[in-house]
């Protein structure tokens, strides 16, 4: 498992790193052709707006840290959301490629598998913050 994990982590961290990366090379190339429909209006949107920097800045970091093995836990955090909008964009705009999202999120449970414990406290119905002391 071990070796599985490690090996989809690279995975992960190799997507993420170049969907990343394409999203800033688009600040000085044109964005690739819109698909037809509200995918196409919303790929339009997002490009226009710059809206593409921010998600793939947030890609690329998670991405690195995935290839980097640090702070993995919070790598996996901010590329749930990301799979999540993944998904919804999917679901409800382009269902043709579904396939996408699922791969990628079959990859982030065999990461996330291995982190297990550091996900416990998020699952915590009735989370009590720490008190620190002040010595």
């Amino acid at each position: 498992m071990k070796i599985t994990a490690t090996v989809a982590r690279i995975l992960l961290g190799l997507v993420f790193l170049a969907s990343g990366i394409s999203g800033f090379v688009f600040l000085f190339v044109s964005a690739p052709p819109p698909p037809p429909g509200l995918a196409g209006t919303f790929q339009q949107v997002f490009f226009a707006t710059h809206w593409v920097q921010f998600v793939d800045g947030v890609q690329l970091i998670a991405g690195l840290l995935l290839l980097l093995n640090r702070f993995v836990p919070l790598a996996l955090i901010l590329l749930a959301a990301i799979i999540a909008n993944i998904y919804v964009f999917h679901i409800t705009m382009a269902p043709n490629g579904i396939i996408a999202p699922i791969i990628l999120s079959v990859l982030w449970v065999l990461v996330a598998l291995r982190f297990r414990e550091n996900f416990a406290p998020l699952l915590t119905a009735r989370a009590q913050p720490q008190s620190y002391s002040h010595n």
